[in-house]
């Protein structure tokens, strides 16, 4: 009697959390859920693409869910493991990502009963939780808190330089074998904040966006060019270089260049400005921050 109790009581603590491998249906539903939440935000294909490339959601991500009685998903809430350089310290960050609700199933309290047990369950093994969205109210009551971020600007006024890049081709293997290298040997882009060997949100977030090879500084740049403007969102590399060593090899005329996470690395003078990426993508977070009174902006490939 006591036995059954026991058991009864854990299934009540842990009756949200699933497993991808557990359950083989559990992909397609959360994916379908997704796609009904968040229409035109193209996520099952960022997803399947990052898949071919041998990084897949399901073994990066820890799923909590709820069910319809019909067995359809109704709620989920994912936890991915990121590892960060935080002021220094290389730490492992908790990520909440992939939060929705089926909209026939909201405000009947499966969304608040949810995030509780990822609370449960991230408290236990992340001293710093982050999530990026455009509506933060719906985290301020978890104790989530928003932390300001910065873009930077400096002038380049380059005519144009050689031309040292080329395309990533994430349909050659030999590219795709450099790409995982590179990410498994990646120096943060800062000490403030960047990240370290970490490959399943980079590829969701990147694969299906322009890369650009630097072959003589081994380096793979997140960037775009308009309007003789550069923006550059992240430098994957064993080593950061100054600024000046990408400018003078693209060939393009650039005159100024938006930079979306600390230039400490670039050696460049930049000005901060408070900004949001994309315009809207709220950084929160829970827990110990250390940078959280620093100018930073966790670069793009990094956000969930």
């Amino acid at each position: 009697m006591i036995s059954a109790k026991l058991n009864y009581y854990k299934h009540m603590q842990n009756r949200y959390q699933s497993s991808f491998s557990q359950d083989t249906t559990l992909s397609s539903k959360l994916f379908n859920l997704l796609e009904i939440v968040f229409p035109g935000a193209g996520i099952t294909s960022y997803a399947e693409q990052a898949r071919k490339l041998g990084a897949a959601w399901e073994d990066a991500s820890t799923p909590f869910a709820r069910f319809h009685e019909d067995g359809s998903l109704i709620t989920h809430v994912g936890v991915l493991e990121i590892p960060m350089r935080l002021m220094g310290e290389d730490v492992i960050v908790g990520g909440v990502h992939a939060v929705c609700t089926h909209p026939d199933f909201r405000r009947r309290g499966y969304y608040r009963e949810i995030m509780n047990e990822v609370l449960d369950y991230c408290d236990k093994r992340y001293e710093t939780l982050i999530l990026t969205t455009s509506n933060p109210e719906f985290y301020y009551p978890f104790g989530f808190r928003f932390v300001q971020e910065h873009s930077f600007i400096t002038n380049i006024n380059s005519p144009g330089g050689v031309n040292g890049l080329r395309l990533l081709d994430i349909n050659n293997i030999d590219d795709v074998n450099l790409l995982h290298r590179i990410l498994e040997t990646r120096a943060p882009v800062s000490n403030i904040i960047g990240v370290v060997n970490e490959k399943a949100l980079f590829l969701v977030n990147e694969a299906t966006i322009p890369m650009y090879y630097f072959p003589d500084l081994d380096t793979i740049a997140c960037m775009s060019i308009e309007n003789n403007e550069l923006k550059l969102y992240d430098l994957v590399a064993p080593q950061i270089l100054p600024l000046q060593e990408f400018i003078q090899r693209i060939p393009d005329n650039i005159k100024s260049c938006f930079i979306y996470f600390n230039p400490q690395n670039l050696n460049t003078n930049a000005q901060a400005l408070p900004d949001m990426l994309d315009g809207d993508s709220h950084l929160m977070v829970r827990g110990i921050f250390t940078p959280e009174y620093q100018k930073f902006m966790i670069p793009r490939s990094a956000r969930c």
